[in-house]
């Protein structure tokens, strides 16, 4: 393990829900759901919220489409908006150093977001903006099918396990997410981390716990 990256972290090194095919009309792949160019191209002419006309462009998702490892977030925010890329800023660099502390490359995992447009000022998605933008969230992970779910942050988690529990109680324990029961595991959100680096021990935990249970898939 590369003790840079620990480094970034501030830590010292020691040894459910039924996914349906979006809009109206039947999608035409084999698996009732869009194909990745369509999708992309749906979430891209989404005008469903508000959001859409403040956005600079949507932020679909980046990353590897068969990885074992799929993260999600919350939102994007100013940098993402203007990039087009989740996770791009401060906390985009610090999830990637978060990442490479359990042996992967960026490229190695899938990146998305709850909404796919940021919302003014950073603030936190409303109810209806998430309603509205997560069956494009449930398609990429039914397209995707990882081995494991990564959500980091509250709303990540109240959104992906249908719950209004606190973070802190998520923390460090399997869920699993949607009918195919994908596992999935709670941690901080990187913006968090940023703000509050006394956790960035038990982020590094959580991390822990899911290069365990990964090897195991």
């Amino acid at each position: 393990m590369n003790q840079s990256y620990l480094h970034a972290l501030g830590i010292t090194y020691w040894q459910q829900r039924q996914t349906h095919p979006i809009g109206e009309n039947a999608p035409n792949t084999t698996s009732g759901y869009w194909d990745w160019d369509t999708l992309q191209k749906k979430v891209a002419q989404c005008t469903a919220c508000g959001l859409h006309q403040t956005r600079t462009q949507t932020v679909f998702g980046v990353g590897d489409r068969h990885a074992k490892l799929m993260i999600i977030g919350e939102a994007p925010g100013f940098h993402e908006d203007q990039q087009g890329e989740p996770f791009v800023g401060r906390a985009g660099q610090l999830l990637t150093a978060m990442i490479k502390t359990i042996g992967f490359d960026r490229s190695q995992v899938y990146i998305a977001n709850i909404l796919k447009c940021r919302p003014p000022n950073n603030r936190d998605p409303q109810p209806e903006e998430v309603k509205l933008c997560t069956p494009f969230l449930d398609q990429q992970i039914a397209l995707i099918q990882p081995h494991l779910l990564l959500a980091v942050g509250r709303i990540a988690a109240h959104y992906l396990l249908k719950t209004k529990a606190s973070l802190e109680s998520l923390r460090a324990k399997m869920h699993t997410y949607g009918e195919q029961n994908i596992p999935l595991i709670v941690s901080y959100h990187p913006a968090y981390l940023l703000r509050n680096p006394i956790d960035k021990k038990k982020a590094f935990q959580d991390l822990q716990f899911v290069q365990k249970n990964l090897g195991a898939t």
